[in-house]
């Protein structure tokens, strides 16, 4: 697991390249994140933040986790909910790659690897000449729990 300063100086380096301000605020986001395991939503983050009486708005929570996502440290994931398309986010600096399986009947969110399924999609990418620079895989059921109440 990276040290928490990386994630700081990574940040600080992408805000500075494109002349934006290293805010207190955007640091306590920085911060929050990395001390989260899992996925978590925006909302979510902005009324933990709150509970915690860290003053930030809703607005800069959610132009702070696009920064987060568009300097690689975080990841954005799309998942469905009510047959609505939901972003939830987790950290990606540090991390493997790695795939999603969401339960439509309790909403839990598992994570797997799989190196044949990768190399597969790599082949695909070769066989097609097409230069992959990122990828996410989600697949959508019902989990062995739910099932085994059903």
């Amino acid at each position: 697991m990276p040290k928490p300063h990386q994630e700081r100086t990574i940040f600080t380096g992408y805000l500075g390249a494109r002349s934006l301000k290293t805010t207190r605020e955007r640091l306590a986001i920085l911060d929050e994140v990395f001390g989260h395991d899992g996925h978590f939503g925006a909302d979510e983050l902005y009324v933990k933040m709150l509970r915690k009486k860290i003053p930030v708005s809703r607005a800069t929570v959610y132009r702070t986790l696009e920064h987060l996502v568009e300097s690689g440290l975080v990841q954005k994931v799309y998942l469905s909910d009510h047959n609505q398309r939901k972003a939830l986010y987790e950290r990606a600096h540090g991390r493997h790659h790695h795939e999603h399986m969401h339960c439509l009947s309790c909403g839990e969110i598992l994570e797997f690897s799989d190196d044949p399924l990768e190399e597969r999609q790599a082949a695909v990418c070769r066989r097609l000449g097409f230069k992959p620079l990122r990828h996410s895989l989600r697949i959508e059921g019902i989990c062995a729990s739910c099932q085994a109440k059903s």
